[in-house]
């Protein structure tokens, strides 16, 4: 509009006679060809004004949210999680239709909430109706960094819009966005929008919403069977509050009250688990269940780094949980969507490495050697 202010164009005074409409129209084209010889074309005053909102929020600080030696903490020295904001659903019928090639995911290795969705997207047979970027798994000051901005080993650049990091996902759908710019990201293509970034509601999703379009055999896997919902919600509430949950709580502690009120239970329910899985495969029933993955890619990441980063180191899975390490290493060596999703490059570099606030000089331990154990 600037523009169009600082090139005022002379009004063209006509007077009256009998060619009077004939001359008002000629004024009028002549008009706009000089309007639209402007260098830049001229937009309606709202599309300038969404354009101008977005390009200052590009450059507003969102680095409360980003940089994560930022976070704030309770007064207590206790870590509390925020909730997850998109949280609509694929369904038939709905905003979301269960489309092929409709979706992306992204996802890191390094995080154990991302790595869920790779684990059921797998074990569905999602790999050709949802593709995936990686991010690296450097996250720093402006959050998780796709290839083009950090080509760690395993990364991705968007193929979408050439995203420089997560955050600009987040950004270019609500240039306000006020919040942790997390993975995974559930993104639709057709709509340019984020689904969901709440990674126990993606993988309900991916549990059923293409099953009509999927083989018979994929569609017949069910890891929230009816018959065992009651048992999976009651396990999933108390494993995600005390052990999912539970390490962060711990590592993110800034009191010694704070952290011990997060490790102790943490191993009390550790202690339950391994009673649940005496002489057991699985969790619950003689079946895989989501529950078995919500807690594995806790698990996997335990003695690699939560004993140590985090200060989780009353016991070891591999020498103190017998029962909890078999399952473990059942699961990660007889089924490919777990071994095959589990990047120990990603997840221990990422964690040593993005928390400067707890490891400052960034050293990543050698150790564990083996990451895993064989069976």
């Amino acid at each position: 509009m600037n523009q169009l202010r600082s090139s005022r164009l002379p009004l063209l005074r006509i007077q009256p006679g009998p060619s009077t409409r004939y001359l008002r129209a000629a004024a009028i084209k002549l008009q706009v060809n000089r309007l639209s010889s402007l260098s830049t074309p001229f937009q309606p005053p709202q599309t300038r004004a969404h354009i101008e909102r977005r390009s200052m929020s590009t450059n507003r600080d969102v680095s409360k949210w980003s940089d994560i030696s930022k976070s704030t903490f309770e007064a207590d020295g206790s870590f509390k999680r925020k909730p997850s904001s998109f949280r609509d659903f694929i369904q038939k019928g709905g905003k979301f239709e269960p489309e092929k090639g409709r979706y992306h995911l992204y996802v890191s290795y390094a995080c154990p909430w991302a790595t869920r969705t790779l684990i059921v997207r797998k074990i569905k047979g999602l790999e050709d109706f949802i593709d995936v970027s990686v991010v690296s798994p450097h996250m720093g000051a402006h959050g998780w960094p796709f290839a083009s901005a950090d080509a760690f080993p395993g990364a991705d650049n968007d193929p979408l819009f050439n995203a420089q990091h997560i955050k600009d996902l987040y950004l270019r759908v609500n240039p306000d966005y006020e919040g942790r710019f997390t993975v995974p990201v559930l993104w639709d293509k057709k709509t340019s929008t984020i689904v969901n970034n709440e990674s126990s509601e993606i993988i309900r999703m991916f549990n059923s919403a293409f099953n009509d379009q999927l083989p018979a055999d994929r569609a017949a896997i069910d890891l929230y069977p009816e018959s065992l919902r009651k048992e999976i919600d009651e396990i999933n509430d108390w494993v995600y509050d005390t052990v999912n949950n539970g390490v962060y709580k711990a590592g993110f502690a800034t009191t010694q009250t704070a952290y011990e009120a997060a490790v102790k239970p943490l191993f009390e329910s550790l202690d339950r688990l391994e009673k649940i899985l005496e002489g057991k495969d699985y969790l619950v029933g003689d079946q895989l269940t989501e529950a078995d993955i919500r807690l594995f890619v806790t698990i996997v990441r335990f003695d690699p780094v939560y004993v140590g980063h985090f200060k989780c180191n009353i016991r070891t899975i591999r020498d103190g949980y017998p029962a909890i390490h078999r399952w473990l290493r059942k699961l990660y060596w007889n089924n490919d969507a777990f071994s095959s999703t589990c990047n120990f490059d990603h997840i221990k570099t990422h964690y040593y490495w993005s928390h400067p606030h707890i490891n400052p000089h960034r050293i990543v331990p050698v150790g564990p050697i083996p990451n895993i154990l064989p069976l």
